[in-house]
């Protein structure tokens, strides 16, 4: 096996691992390694990120990518942290916020300016000048927010070209959040299965609740916005070779449509259950948590809705 070069990944590939994952519950960083971890080093290219590569595969490296500042909202360009050359070494200072996965890391991948513009770094968690905020996040995953104190990195800690990455973290941004929507359609569709054996198995007034008609028609629009979020994933992940604009506004329909069909099949599964809903004895409640998240992970309905609105060809002339 391997992530790199014509072998990488089929986008069809991953989004059926990742629905599987979905549904399992699985929290390890595949998603932050895997998918945009792996796409970003192939993009690069380079014998670090061939060696990076084959590390993935045994098992060996596990990535972090550290691009979100405070007060950047969801826009891909770092707008504090910079990279300065210094002689045959770079000097990276500033601040990511959230970064998932970063305490399990053992390679961030830091997007920083430069003067060529927006470029990509590698920077090793444990480096001198590199301090991380860990805490864990209401899904069970784990974060940190990373200070860079004047870290000074080898010349060959910068990943392709110096000022290119921009156009390649919004590409490997829009395959991560197809991806991700394909998580959230197995998670979605293990709420729905759980919330129709509850209600099968609860009784009330001597039969399941489950032959109410009015709980059959909240099951019925659950499962109706589970089939939708699939559609939306489905396009998005074939949209991934398409030219830019297109593949934008895909990826954003498919995250408006994952995020409100999540807020919508996460609060009914939970309000079908009742108060145990949310209890941590139950499963549901652990999905629940982490559909939540995914909701709002890589931007909110309004910021792609507003997205879509942008990239439509008629806003263009």
């Amino acid at each position: 096996m391997s992530l790199g070069g014509e072998t990488a990944p089929d986008p069809v590939d991953l989004m059926v691992v990742m629905e599987e994952l979905g549904e399992a519950l699985v929290l390890e960083p595949y998603l932050e390694t895997v998918v945009t971890g792996a796409a970003l080093l192939r993009a690069s290219g380079g014998p670090t990120a061939d060696a990076l590569l084959d590390g993935i595969v045994a098992g060996d490296v596990r990535l972090a990518l550290g691009w979100a500042e405070p007060g950047t909202r969801y826009e891909w360009a770092p707008q504090e942290t910079r990279a300065e050359r210094k002689g045959e070494e770079w000097v990276l200072s500033g601040r990511k916020s959230v970064v998932i996965a970063a305490p399990w890391a053992t390679h961030l991948i830091v997007s920083a300016r430069t003067e060529g513009g927006v470029s990509l770094f590698l920077v090793a968690p444990d480096a001198p000048g590199v301090t991380l905020f860990a805490y864990p996040t209401i899904d069970g995953r784990r974060a940190a927010d990373v200070e860079f104190a004047d870290v000074r990195l080898d010349a060959d800690a910068l990943l392709g070209a110096e000022g290119a990455a921009l156009p390649l973290l919004e590409r490997v941004g829009d395959a991560t959040i197809a991806a991700m929507g394909a998580e959230a359609v197995g998670i979605m569709r293990r709420l729905l299965q759980d919330t129709i054996a509850y209600t099968q198995s609860r009784q009330q007034f001597g039969q399941p609740i489950s032959n109410f008609q009015v709980l059959q028609h909240r099951m019925v629009d659950m499962f109706m916005q589970v089939e939708m979020a699939t559609s939306a994933v489905y396009l998005a992940t074939l949209k991934l070779d398409a030219p830019a604009a297109e593949r934008a506004r895909a990826a954003s329909v498919a995250k408006v449509t994952v995020a409100e069909a999540c807020r919508f099949v996460g609060q009914n599964a939970v309000q079908l259950h009742g108060g145990m809903g949310m209890t941590d004895e139950l499963a549901i409640g652990h999905y629940f948590k982490r559909a939540t998240v995914i909701e709002g992970e890589l931007g909110t309905v309004d910021h792609h809705v507003e997205r879509f609105a942008r990239l439509q060809p008629e806003a263009a002339e």
